[in-house]
């Protein structure tokens, strides 16, 4: 059964870290490009990393501008494991974080990435002191 499941989430002091992780099972990531995306309350969803499939895109990894510099996307191929490694938190971080599994490249299109399939349910990350 083909399954997301993303953890990693908490409360964290401004300028602090978290690592979410999202655990696949049923598919193979490396054949996909994979996806973080978060939405606030009363917001949009919209997208904040991805990461074009390592068998097909190479890997190339793309960040919204607005965490460059602070996100970092990677994977575990053996574990099959998706991590957002997210350092200088901000309060406008805060939102329920969600990963997603589609296509081959990351396209970026009206504030997220076309063509995700699948998703996992989300991890809550709240920014505050």
């Amino acid at each position: 059964q083909l399954q997301l499941v993303e953890s990693g989430g908490g409360l964290v002091q401004p300028g602090g870290s978290l690592r979410l992780s999202c655990q696949a099972s049923g598919l193979t990531l490396d054949y996909y490009a994979i996806a973080w995306f978060r939405q606030a309350p009363g917001k949009e969803r919209e997208g904040v990393s991805c990461m074009a499939s390592m068998t097909s895109g190479g890997g190339v990894t793309t960040y919204t501008d607005s965490v460059k510099g602070r996100f970092t996307i990677s994977k575990d191929s053996a574990q099959n494991l998706v991590y957002l490694q997210m350092d200088s938190l901000k309060p406008e971080d805060t939102a329920v974080y969600y990963c997603a599994v589609g296509g081959i490249i990351c396209v970026w299109r009206d504030g997220g990435y076309n063509g995700m399939e699948f998703w996992g349910k989300g991890t809550q990350v709240t920014v505050s002191s």
